[in-house]
């Protein structure tokens, strides 16, 4: 037993010895690693998902601001017309009348309504509409978009351009909306149709101008539509197409569609025409255009070569009013005009459009070219007649 205790306490000795002489020459041997957990999935996402930022605001596309502006400014337009019941053909026999008299033509009457929009244009009560949404009304009424409604007079309207001025009496300033500048709007810039479809209510659309210079589509006499997918129903007629900074563009005149709904083809008249006819017609009720009196046709390349053009550029006389301006110049059927005062005329639009401005009572060059051979001639420049048809100038 003695010898065992010897034994366990030489061994003790040994290995302290050892565990000495270990820890101070190699402590690296006696280093233990910290066991680590292995991270959780829920850890991993969490350590790569960056922390939010506290206040800043997420990014988001909206027109609110622009559509709040132009609200107060585009109105309901609601017109009303009295129509009587067609007359009783038995009243036409003199025999009947004979014993009847006239005691049966009482023909009761009815009333027919219309409903449409408009913009107020101005802060003493002018209204900017289509031609056709007041056309022919007894009466007239005009809602704003706070409830206020007022009894509108026409102030005057011109057909040809599907443009009428109303007038409306407030005693505070009424809001007026902002026109853009002229040629400020391209093809694919958003756009907003501001209106009252069906009768709903106020309505705010979007989309883009799909195409600008729409003409010869048999809607008006002078034609420059702006054309657009933002969607158009009968009621809006008269609105507003406004640009993304509430500016107005346009105003809504028709759509093309063969259910009476929209398609995504709009057409509005584009601010620079509105702006001209409306400013005349409050100066003095009237739209006042040049005429020459002629009958026009469209140049083809056909046409344009058995008159030796180098282009269809131009505008082909295909009539002259006898006794009329042009007849008078010694204008004649056949002759292609090329220029007035030195301004290209591409095509009969801009023949239309550039004698339309000028004024009634001046003489103005007219570049022609007749058999083979080009001639200037002097035409006084003429009123041109009421509701003269689209194609006669």
């Amino acid at each position: 037993m003695h010898r065992l205790w010897l034994i366990f306490a030489q061994a003790v000795t040994i290995s302290v010895a050892a565990l000495f002489v270990i820890s101070s020459l190699r402590p690296d041997w006696l280093a233990v690693e910290p066991q680590v957990d292995a991270p959780t999935i829920v850890e991993l996402r969490e350590a790569a998902t960056p922390a939010p930022r506290v206040g800043a605001p997420e990014a988001r596309v909206s027109y609110a601001d622009a559509a709040a502006r132009v609200l107060p400014s585009v109105v309901f337009i609601a017109t009303s017309k009295d129509i009587r019941s067609p007359r009783n053909p038995l009243l036409d026999d003199p025999i009947f009348r004979h014993f009847f008299g006239d005691r049966l033509d009482n023909r009761p009457e009815r009333r027919s309504s219309g409903l449409g929009s408009g913009v107020i244009v101005s802060g003493d009560g002018y209204i900017l509409t289509n031609n056709h949404v007041v056309e022919s009304a007894d009466d007239i009424e005009v809602s704003l978009n706070d409830g206020r409604t007022y009894h509108a007079t026409e102030v005057g309207r011109d057909p040809e351009s599907d443009l009428a001025v109303l007038r409306i009496s407030s005693n505070a300033p009424l809001p007026a909306i902002t026109f853009a500048q002229p040629d400020s709007l391209s093809v694919g810039d958003v756009v907003l149709a501001i209106g009252n479809p069906f009768g709903v209510g106020q309505t705010v659309t979007m989309g883009i101008v799909s195409a600008l210079g729409r003409s010869q589509l048999g809607i008006n006499t002078f034609e420059n539509f702006i054309q657009t997918d933002a969607a158009i129903n009968p009621g809006n007629s008269g609105g507003a197409l406004i640009d993304t900074n509430g500016h107005l563009v346009g105003i809504n005149a028709a759509i093309f569609s063969r259910s009476g709904g929209s398609l995504g083809i709009g057409f509005a008249i584009p601010t620079s025409l509105a702006r001209e006819v409306m400013e005349q017609i409050i100066r003095s009720g009237t739209v006042t255009r040049g005429w020459i009196g002629v009958e026009i046709q469209d140049m083809t390349p056909e046409l344009a070569e058995s008159f030796g053009l180098e282009d269809d550029h131009g505008a082909l006389i295909a009539g002259v009013v006898r006794g009329g301006p042009a007849d008078d110049a010694g204008m004649r059927p056949g002759d292609v005009l090329l220029a007035i005062d030195g301004r290209a005329i591409i095509g009969p639009r801009e023949m239309l459009d550039v004698i339309s401005r000028l004024p009634p009572g001046s003489r103005n060059d007219f570049h022609v070219r007749r058999s083979g051979r080009e001639l200037d001639l002097g035409v006084v420049i003429g009123t041109r007649p009421a509701r003269a048809t689209a194609r006669i100038d």
